[in-house]
């Protein structure tokens, strides 16, 4: 290699070099935005897009009903400039981290102002076909598996970085008014994909109660052998109900969530004769090489899944 040529790459090297401080600046001068779970993350980065640093605490394919967390989450909530929940009971243990943390960021809660469905904790009755569950219910925390809701997790997310840096509030209005166009379009597409499906199979069972606003907004009906969190275990009778259910209702398919250790379902589909339709995602998103890494991806995944099991 000649002078030229080494004298070019060094040239090259303090460029570089230069740009490292500029870069850090630039990546620090960013609104720092921490979201409870992978779902709500991806939000906060659709709405934020380059002007705010998104951070999860619960990752892809974790499940944040009975997360616990670590001394560097509460770090992270000390040095974020907003923190981002789901609400309705979702992340039971997010107030303590708060408090443990000494936060003062402002609190945005992304489900305000959905309409609630009622959940039930004591597995008597997951069909979701009639939502009669009883004295005894709690609201179901799974808002964003309808659609609609997530148009109000967006708003809310919007107002929320906007409140928080008003020096980017046009673009976080856009981004948040271009994203919800994208939900218009997906929410079109599950309805137009759901109505080939004959109404007397739109039935599966999945792991855990997650998909009640999904039953509610697309006239799908499922069944669970555990409740709306699944910090409480499936016992012999919930099973039992559940293959019997299965056997009198006909139900074509059984779905293993994302989160969930597989065998309860496996289980399932073996002493039902019903067949394991697949993997699906309720609370969580994939990795980023994932099928699911996105909120959009992942109800188009769920879709695929379902319409190639029921149709």
């Amino acid at each position: 290699m000649g002078w030229f040529g080494r004298r070019g790459i060094a040239a090259a090297l303090l460029v570089l070099v230069g740009l490292a401080p500029s870069l850090a600046a630039a990546e620090d001068a960013k609104l720092k935005a921490v979201a409870t779970f992978s779902i709500l993350a991806d939000l906060v980065a659709q709405v934020g897009g380059d002007r705010v640093a998104v951070t999860s605490l619960v990752g892809p394919d974790a499940d944040a009903h009975g997360y616990a967390p670590t001394p560097g989450d509460a770090r992270k909530l000390a040095e974020a400039n907003l923190i981002v929940v789901n609400g309705l009971g979702f992340e039971g243990w997010m107030e303590r981290l708060i408090k443990a943390s000494g936060s003062k960021a402002p609190l945005v809660v992304a489900s305000k102002n959905v309409k609630t469905i009622a959940g039930s904790h004591d597995h008597d009755d997951h069909d979701h076909g009639d939502h009669d569950h009883g004295e005894g219910d709690h609201a179901d925390p799974h808002a964003w598996q309808n659609v609609a809701n997530v148009k109000l997790y967006v708003a809310n997310i919007r107002d929320g970085l906007t409140a928080a840096d008003p020096a980017n509030a046009a673009l976080y209005t856009a981004n948040a008014a271009a994203y919800t166009q994208k939900l218009d379009a997906l929410d079109a597409e599950i309805r137009a994909a759901l109505a080939a499906i004959p109404q007397e199979r739109r039935r599966i069972i999945t792991t855990h109660d997650s998909f009640g606003y999904f039953s509610a907004a697309y006239g799908m009906r499922f069944l669970a052998p555990q409740g709306i969190s699944t910090d409480s275990e499936a016992g012999p009778k919930d099973v039992a109900r559940i293959i019997r259910q299965i056997r009198r209702d006909k139900v074509p398919a059984v779905f293993v969530e994302s989160i969930a250790d597989p065998r309860l379902m496996q289980q399932i589909a073996r002493e039902s004769g019903a067949k394991v339709g697949g993997r699906i995602y309720s609370d969580a998103l994939s990795a980023p090489g994932g099928p699911a890494p996105g909120y959009l991806e992942m109800m188009r995944s769920n879709l695929t899944a379902f319409r190639e099991a029921l149709s």
